[in-house]
């Protein structure tokens, strides 16, 4: 299961680069979106790593949390991470569309977040 860690981590890693990416050309819910991606695949690498088995196929990043047993801080930053996995991407589900909704201040804290996240994601499985 090592591979799989490194490859749920490396896609993580890539995922946040993107987000950087998106965030650095003013495509603000990309760059959320891509955060959120991020932090999911990196808890998702500590889950491999800790249980030896497939993480479950869920989107909640608080939920994933527990299951590894994260700390409060990083659970904290999921809460607030796991609403853009919709928020992102769906008109209506916000009280913008996405791309009106995400403004450069919404886009460093979520980009923040993840970054916390993925350095915690990264001190658990190396």
């Amino acid at each position: 299961m090592k591979e799989e860690v490194n490859l749920w981590l490396r896609q993580s890693e890539k995922d946040f680069e993107v987000a950087e990416k998106n965030f650095k050309i003013n495509e603000f819910y990309s760059a959320v979106f891509w955060s959120q991606q991020s932090a999911e695949k990196g808890l998702k690498a500590v889950y491999i790593f800790k249980n030896n088995s497939l993480p479950p196929r869920i989107h909640d990043l608080v939920e994933l949390c527990r299951l590894i047993k994260a700390p409060d801080e990083i659970i904290s930053n999921a809460g607030k991470l796991v609403v853009a996995y919709i928020f992102s991407r769906y008109p209506g589900a916000a009280p913008k569309i996405p791309e009106e909704y995400y403004d450069k201040k919404k886009t460093e804290e979520h980009l923040s977040w993840a970054k916390e996240i993925l350095e915690w994601v990264k001190k658990q499985i190396i």
